[in-house]
């Protein structure tokens, strides 16, 4: 059986990618949050994708810490008010295209609440129900790629809420937990659970 399509030329690729709302520690001990929407994990070790000209990126070149904090869908216009901003003083030439203006109390900005980390000196976003405390491994900058870093990062811990856990408080309860996905540039919630893995 043939199932017809047709080429497309969509201008991104996310297709279906848990938002993060990503922390690094400024110069000044301030906090900056990033929204990034490119993340995979492999065991305890994950891979973020970022631009090279925003807060974030530099950020993490010069401290090497991070906390990826996991919103739920009720988060997702606090989300998309610090997709409008940044926290380098000057407004990057990329960001000015979309009305990008400079904040840097972005927890203020976003309605957020800070929250101390356990093992990194990076706050974290109190209203996340997880949060994943990391260190920088590694960065990379790939020719084919302008503009956009490859960064490497081991999870350190990982923070819970105590609502988002099964009984034994080890693991996440998948039918509880519900991650803002970000679907071709729209929010959404995780529907009904179909099933699960053999390794589940």
């Amino acid at each position: 059986m043939v199932i017809k399509k047709q080429t497309i030329h969509p201008k991104i690729l996310y297709y279906g990618n848990p938002v993060v709302l990503l922390t690094t520690a400024n110069e000044d001990g301030t906090t900056n949050i990033s929204p990034i929407s490119s993340s995979w994990a492999l065991g305890h070790m994950l891979v973020l994708g970022l631009g090279t000209d925003g807060k974030a990126y530099e950020n993490l070149e010069r401290q090497g810490e991070c906390v990826l904090n996991l919103p739920g869908p009720d988060l997702w216009t606090h989300v998309e008010r610090l997709a409008s901003c940044t926290g380098k003083e000057k407004v990057p030439l990329g960001k000015e295209a979309y009305g990008c203006i400079s904040i840097q109390d972005k927890f203020g900005y976003a309605g957020l609440i800070r929250q101390p980390s356990a093992m990194v000196d990076v706050e974290a976003v109190a209203q996340c129900p997880l949060h994943i405390e990391a260190q920088v491994m590694h960065i990379r900058k790939p020719d084919y790629l302008e503009g956009v870093a490859i960064v490497e990062v081991e999870a350190l811990t990982v923070q819970a809420h105590k609502d988002i856990l099964e009984e034994s408080n080890h693991h996440i309860d998948p039918s509880v937990f519900s991650p803002l996905i970000y679907n071709f540039r729209h929010y959404f919630q995780l529907g009904n659970e179909l099933g699960k893995t053999v390794r589940a």
